[in-house]
C-alpha cells in the first residue's frame, strides 16, 4: 500500500510538474503569436476581389481590348477574375460599372460544340469565331441590344466573351473577334 502511495505521489507531482514547466511556455506562445501576414499586393488593377487567371485572359488579353475598341488605361477601371471568368471593366461616363465591361469565359470541356447552342439567339460566323446576330424572342431583344456575344470553339475548352456595347460597338467586336485565342 504504502508503495502506490509514493508511486501516486511521484506520478502526480510529474504532471503537475509537468504542467507547471509547459504551461507558461503556451500562454508566452498564445500572446506572443506572430502577426498574421500582409495579404499579397495584387499583379494587376482590381476592380474585383481578385485577378484573372492568366490562362483565361490569355484567350483575350487586355491589349487587344484596347486596340479593338478603343479604350486605354485612362478608362480601364480594373478587372475581375474567377473561376474560368476574366471580366475587364471600363469607366464609360454616365454609365454604371456593372455593365461596361468585356468579359472572357473560356471553360474547359470534354465535349466541345462546334458551333453555339442558344435558345436566345442566333449567330453568323466571322472567320472562326461566331458573332451574336439577331435575339430569337422579344425577351432577349434587350439584352442583345446592350452586348454582344462571341463563340469559338478549341481543342478541350470553348471561349465565350460579352462585349458591353457601351465599350466596344458592333464593328468593333467584328475587329476584337480576331483576337481570340
Amino acid at each position: 500500500m504504502h508503495h502506490r502511495k509514493v508511486l501516486f505521489g511521484l506520478t502526480f507531482s510529474a504532471a503537475v510538474g509537468f504542467g507547471a514547466a509547459t504551461l507558461p511556455a503556451l500562454v508566452a506562445r498564445a500572446q506572443n503569436k506572430p502577426a498574421p501576414a500582409a495579404a499579397a499586393k495584387p499583379t494587376c488593377k482590381l476592380h474585383g476581389k481578385n485577378c484573372c487567371d492568366p490562362a483565361i485572359a490569355a484567350h483575350l488579353p487586355l491589349s487587344a481590348v484596347y486596340s479593338a475598341c478603343g479604350e486605354s488605361d485612362a478608362t480601364f477601371a480594373g478587372e475581375e477574375g474567377s473561376k474560368d471568368t476574366c471580366k475587364y471593366v471600363f469607366n464609360v461616363p454616365g454609365k454604371k460599372a456593372d455593365a461596361t465591361y468585356v468579359q472572357v469565359y473560356a471553360p474547359t470541356q470534354k465535349e466541345v460544340l462546334s458551333a453555339p447552342n442558344d435558345p436566345f439567339f442566333s449567330y453568323k460566323k466571322i472567320g472562326k469565331v461566331f458573332m451574336t446576330d439577331k435575339a430569337k424572342s422579344p425577351k432577349s431583344a434587350p439584352m442583345l441590344a446592350a452586348q454582344t456575344g462571341l463563340y469559338m470553339p478549341g481543342k478541350g475548352y470553348s471561349v465565350s466573351v460579352n462585349a458591353s456595347l457601351d465599350v466596344c460597338t458592333k464593328n468593333q467586336v467584328k475587329k476584337l473577334a480576331a483576337s481570340i485565342k
